[in-house]
């Protein structure tokens, strides 16, 4: 406004017998102009900008008598221009997508929140506070869409916004787009300081479940007529714009999903709260389709949300929303898990998923970190190439270079690897005669290139080239193999062909013994031994592979059959599935387990328990590496089995040592105490030892949060776990007469051996049995007198303070297992504080300050949000504050120590002092001084550089001591949050420089 028309307001305002400005005429003319437009169909230009017109002469400062500005009257001129406002919106039903790209922040701010006061929402009321379900269906709407668009707009903040290239600069136009600025500015503060009310109200809302109802023009009439004249129709549940529960539900879970992922930057919880939200809004839309929302929502960007959410989380519980193959390889490269990257291309192989763009892009990268100087990528670099190029075959692309230079020089694994892909990308049976002929042509090609017989030979007895090939194209490419073999036998003695042979029993034992090594159909592994059995009699076909092999438990009682037929069947069909299972192929795994069961079942109950045996210990890996990774728990017919086997006792039944030790590891990590302790059977307990550590443990945990005196089963386990610790002496006379003690690492006095418990613990996943077991190791290895550095673990005041006999424990492999359990357990879950705290200090004690002082920094990191909420004391105790302070001592860091010392509880004055004192200093000094709070150290540091005649130095001291939230007059609680924001920055500089 310029001067002389704030001076003509101000001279109208003072006469109150002269009308306003705009004249009740002019209102009146204005509203049915208004009332016009709005009635249109689709009013062209759009209304929104009205919007901007009646609020703005609505919020128009007046000026007094005294040509002060105050704020705008609440007169019925101005309330009638929010109310025209408010039914512009109305006509648009309150769409905030229209709204939002037409109206700035701090006017909609203005307009949601009219629009909150002429619903009767009471001014000051935290939001967060009110019930939804008791206030009417209008006030709740109200609510709903000013704590939709908060979050939306902290959201859109976030964003990067391209910078407008300015024009010619105009003073008034500059200061209103200041102004403005600043405005949207503190109104974006506030909102994200109640950014966590916003979305508590909004998950509020997703729990109504009832349909609510949002002002329109004649809503709104209604309200602005005399309070006697309305008769509560604003207040029934009919009045205003029916937007069902499923809309708001639909529209919330949008809004709550990308403030969520907005938020989820480093927390991979808040980004799987993300895709649940996500995967709602898809599941709604579909459901109701897009069309019937009130609001729209963009479904291209949703789809982009949901992808990246996948890319991001692990794979969901629901079977349809398991990850893709994009977020897989993603997963995969990131994680340096290669040979799982291999089986995604080679599964895509059948499904054809993958773009080729996409396929190339990532053997480049590949290829590129091989050059790097990853040697071990060369092979993973072949595999893939060999899956892009057989999907090449396959959708009749040209075969690309690569290939070709990497089969210049092919071997035995390259064409083994090479067979198994095009026999795993094609499916005989149902695939369409063009594809069979693309692949027959390739192998064909194949064969024709190589100039080494033998691979030939490799490739021509396939059973997939066999299949592929009619006769009269096989006879066709030996022709062709002849015509070929001068040429390319470099011999000077001739050679002969081995197509020039005729086919023999031999040549066919051998093609099928081929067969026989490469195949894992159990039916095919039937027929072919049938028929090597009718070539030949003498052979043991079980023998023809030294890769297979049968735990000696088993294989005594399987060499023991019989029959030779039904011996080398069995033999195989539990080799190839124990090594199905070993390199995780269940599926093919539990198919050979299956074929052994039926084949044994009719002779023999003893191999049949062995069957069932092995198939149990199959289902519980196959649920581990699969449901079970994401939480979800094993089926009760799982359970009863694994109780089952734990309580068989049927005479004569070989046995494997390790399915009762991951049945035990099994119960442990799905909690189940209550039946390791109370129900196991007494005999099961004294005879394995697997399940009496199992009950130990299990009690010990039930106990944990019990009084200290019921805590035998603690000192039970402490017992057991000493005594696998201990060693066995023996004293040995030497040549000299002298005698010498001699000692036996591995102790056969405790249950079981040392490397057979910490085998055991690796199988571990629950945190609470972990922390159990580290906590026990950890007592142990400070129970060492001689020990100056003990290690801090939670719940280590639940186990026993001496040993009796302390010679007797192998203290150096208590050490050597502590390290081992923490990697482990860090592996488990890397963001364990307590764990980390461990790591450090086993850092600290082996004198490695460095990367002692990144795990202390990392475990203060993880449970402070990168320290910008509070360490918790617990975490940072003084005794870990005063070892962070002695690395940086021992690292010459001396500002460092200084800073540190005012962490501890009372401030080491006397530690402070002398590392300031100290010249030959490796930090950043002077540098460090605005994260010093404690105004007696700055004032020692003036006087020291004062001292040494420091003078920049010492102006840095002064100007730190000057800073007006340090003065010591100021509250308690001033000081305090100055403290508060010199740590955080502290420790995420050392977090910087240690990470």
């Amino acid at each position: 406004m310029s001067a002389e028309a704030a001076d003509r307001e101000a001279a109208t305002s003072s006469r109150p017998c002269t009308p306003p400005q705009t004249s009740w005429f002019e209102f009146v003319l204005e509203e049915a102009l208004l009332e016009q437009h709005l009635q249109k169909p689709s009013p062209d230009p759009p209304p929104v900008q009205l919007i901007v017109q009646f609020l703005e002469q609505a919020s128009k400062p007046s000026v007094n008598e005294q040509n002060q500005v105050q704020p705008p009257p609440d007169n019925k001129r101005n309330r009638i221009l929010k109310l025209l406002a408010l039914k512009v919106a109305a006509h648009l039903k309150w769409d905030l997508d229209v709204l939002e790209k037409s109206l700035s922040v701090p006017v909609l701010n203005m307009l949601l929140n009219e629009l909150l006061c002429i619903s009767k929402v009471p001014p000051g009321t935290k939001h967060v506070d009110v019930d939804l379900s008791s206030l009417p269906p209008t006030t709740a709407m109200a609510i709903l869409l000013y704590n939709r668009w908060a979050i939306r707009t902290i959201v859109q903040s976030s964003f990067p916004v391209k910078q407008v290239k300015p024009g010619p600069p105009q003073l008034n136009v500059m200061n209103q787009i200041q102004q403005e600025k600043e405005l949207t500015e503190n109104i974006l503060k506030v909102l994200k300081e109640q950014a966590a009310d916003s979305i508590l109200v909004l998950e509020g809302a997703l729990k109504l479940n009832k349909d609510l109802y949002v002002h329109t023009i004649r809503t709104l009439d209604l309200l602005a007529m005399e309070p006697g004249m309305v008769n509560g129709e604003t207040e029934s549940s009919t009045a205003g714009l029916k937007i069902s529960a499923e809309e708001i539900q639909c529209q919330v879970c949008y809004d709550l999903g990308a403030i969520y992922f907005q938020q989820g930057s480093t927390n991979a919880a808040v980004h799987a709260k993300a895709k649940e939200k996500f995967f709602r809004t898809k599941e709604l839309i579909a459901k109701n389709g897009s069309s019937s929302l009130h609001f729209t929502i963009d479904e291209e960007r949703l789809a982009g949300y949901c992808q990246a959410c996948e890319v991001l989380t692990s794979s969901s519980d629901d079977a349809s929303q398991q990850a893709t193959p994009y977020s897989q390889i993603h997963s995969c490269m990131k994680s340096g898990k290669y040979q799982d990257l291999v089986k995604i291309f080679l599964e895509d192989n059948l499904t054809l998923s993958l773009p080729e763009q996409f396929r190339q892009s990532v053997l480049r990268e590949l290829f590129q970190k091989a050059q790097q100087g990853n040697d071990a990528l060369d092979e993973v670099c072949f595999k893939v190439c060999v899956c892009n190029t057989v999907c090449d075959v396959l959708q009749g692309r040209i075969i690309d270079i690569q290939f070709c230079q990497l089969f210049l020089k092919p071997s035995k694994e390259k064409i083994d690897f090479l067979l198994e892909v095009c026999s795993g990308s094609i499916n005989l049976e149902n695939a369409s005669e063009e594809l069979k002929r693309k692949m027959a042509g390739f192998l064909k090609n194949l064969c024709l290139g190589m100039e080494d017989l033998q691979f030939v030979f490799m490739i021509s007895s396939h059973e997939l080239f066999i299949k592929l090939l009619k006769d009269d194209e096989r006879k066709l490419l030996i022709e062709q193999m002849r015509k070929r073999s001068p040429r390319i036998n470099l011999c000077t003695k001739p050679v002969t062909s081995f197509y020039d042979i005729p086919a023999s029993a031999s040549v066919n034992i051998g093609q099928l013994e081929h067969q026989l090594i490469l195949s894992v159909d159990p039916w095919r592994i039937r027929q072919i031994l049938i028929e090597l059995h009718g070539m030949t009699s003498e052979r043991q076909f079980w023998t023809i592979s030294n890769k297979w092999e049968v735990p000696n438990v088993y294989g005594n009682v399987i060499l023991g059959i019989k029959d030779s037929l039904t011996r080398d069947l069995v033999y195989i069909l539990m080799a190839k599935g124990l090594h199905c299972c070993a390199i995780k192929d269940f599926v093919h795994a539990k198919q050979l387990f299956a074929a052994c069961l039926e084949l044994v079942t009719e002779f023999s109950p003893k191999l049949r328990q062995v069957m069932l045996n092995e198939m149990l210990l199959l289902d519980i890996y196959t649920h581990e590496a699969g449901a079970g990774v994401s939480g979800e728990r094993p089926p009760s017919d799982l359970i009863s089995r694994v109780r089952g086997y734990l309580e068989m006792r049927v005479p004569d039944i070989p046995l494997r040592q390790v399915i009762a030790e991951e049945c035990v590891a099994f119960l442990l990590n799905w909690c189940e105490n209550e039946y390791l302790t109370m129900q196991v059977p007494l005999p099961l307990v004294q005879t394995n030892p697997y399940v009496k550590l199992g009950q130990l443990l299990a009690a010990t945990c039930k106990e944990l949060p019990g009084p200290k005196e019921s805590r035998r089963t603690a000192k039970d386990l402490w017992e057991v776990v000493v005594q696998i610790c201990s060693v066995s002496n023996q004293h040995k006379r030497g040549n000299d007469g002298r005698v010498s003690l001699i000692k036996h690492r591995e102790s056969t006095l405790g249950i079981m051996y040392r490397s057979e418990l910490l085998s055991f613990i690796k199988k571990l996943r629950e945190p609470l049995v972990l922390t159990t077991i580290l906590s026990l190791f950890v007592k142990l290895h400070n129970v060492r007198e001689d020990i100056v550095n003990d290690i801090a673990a939670e719940h280590i005041s639940i186990w026993p303070s001496s040993i009796p006999n302390l010679q007797s424990v192998d203290f150096e492999a208590v050490a050597i297992t502590v390290k081992e359990l923490v990697s482990y357990a860090l592996t488990i879950n890397a963001n364990n504080h307590f764990w980390l705290i461990i790591q450090a200090d086993i850092y600290f004690a082996t004198n490695q300050y460095s990367a002692a002082l990144h795990y202390y920094l990392q475990a203060g990191a993880v449970c402070s949000d990168f320290f910008n909420k509070m360490v918790p004391p617990d975490v940072y105790t003084d005794q870990v504050i005063k070892r962070m302070i002695k690395c940086c001592s021992l690292l010459n860091c001396h500002t460092q120590v200084a800073i540190l010392c005012q962490f501890l509880r009372e401030v080491d004055y006397k530690t402070a002092f002398k590392a300031l004192q100290e010249q030959n200093s490796h930090d950043a000094m002077d540098s460090y001084y605005e994260y010093i709070w404690d105004v007696t150290i700055l004032e020692y540091l003036t006087y020291l550089h004062h001292k040494r005649g420091e003078t920049d130095k010492r102006q840095i001291a002064i100007k730190a001591i000057g800073q007006t939230e340090l003065n010591a007059s100021n509250p308690e609680e001033v000081l305090q949050l100055a403290a508060q924001r010199r740590k955080k920055k502290f420790l995420q500089a050392m977090a910087k420089l240690y990470f």
